[in-house]
């Protein structure tokens, strides 16, 4: 079932929004060989490193690009959250004519300015890759919030984070 917003798009936007719903995973070849790039992100995350943050995202969305075939994404890693009344923004991604394709996450909450989830942050990222491989590897001349594009995220995120891995015993901020 489409999300309300469904109704108030062309006819145009209606048919890249039913492909993409129609597309529920997205599978990564050899995804346990990027494991350690996991490692690397959480590991930073727990020492509030935002530059090996920042480094080890760039790094993760390089080999999924890699590993997916599509063109690399740039990624800048910002310190806290921008909010207003709407709430937190967690994550951007951006295409604008003459540059690479950008995603900016934020590595600290608006209000308690403390370290994200590991587990957020993750999926946060993959979310924002998500709208990249909607454009470079779905070909869609849009990126919407479907259900399926929320199916790919998950799909993504279960096969770079298996389930039953444990979080980091060290920092229990770390894990939702």
């Amino acid at each position: 079932m489409p999300f309300a917003y469904y109704n108030r798009l062309s006819s145009r936007d209606r048919a890249i929004y039913r492909t993409s719903d129609g597309v529920t995973s997205v599978e990564l070849p050899e995804a346990e060989g990027l494991h350690p790039r996991i490692e690397e992100l959480r590991q930073a995350l727990a020492r509030e490193d935002r530059r090996a943050v920042a480094a080890a995202a760039a790094h993760l969305a390089l080999c999924l690009a890699r590993s997916l075939g599509v063109p690399p994404v740039e990624v800048e890693v910002l310190a806290v959250r921008p909010s207003a009344a709407w709430g937190e923004l967690h994550g951007l991604y951006t295409r604008d004519e003459g540059r690479p394709p950008r995603i900016q996450l934020w590595m600290r909450t608006a209000r308690h300015r403390r370290v994200v989830a590991f587990r957020t942050f993750l999926r946060t990222l993959l979310h924002e890759v998500g709208h990249h491989l909607d454009y470079e590897l779905l070909g869609l001349a849009d990126s919407f919030h479907t259900e399926g594009f929320f199916k790919r995220e998950s799909s993504l995120f279960r096969q770079l984070v298996p389930e039953g891995t444990p979080g980091p015993a060290s920092d229990p901020r770390l894990e939702p």
